[in-house]
């Protein structure tokens, strides 16, 4: 018996821009919205995060998903 765990991909019905961090939250489970509030949140009180780098990089490298 084997459980379906999703894969890491960019979602096509919870995106506010390119679908990653709704991709993110999605394949681990987690709220969309907590994920997005903690990446902005750590993206603005971090110098050494790049936040803007990393999510542009994300969405090059991260398949479209299906749904």
């Amino acid at each position: 018996m084997s459980t379906f765990a999703p894969t890491l991909s960019r979602t096509r019905s919870d995106r506010v821009v390119a679908g990653v961090l709704g991709g993110i939250a999605r394949r681990f489970d987690w709220n969309p919205t907590l994920v997005r509030a903690l990446f902005v949140i750590i993206s603005v009180v971090s110098a050494a995060f790049p936040g803007l780098f990393v999510y542009l990089l994300l969405w090059l490298l991260m398949p479209e998903g299906e749904g």
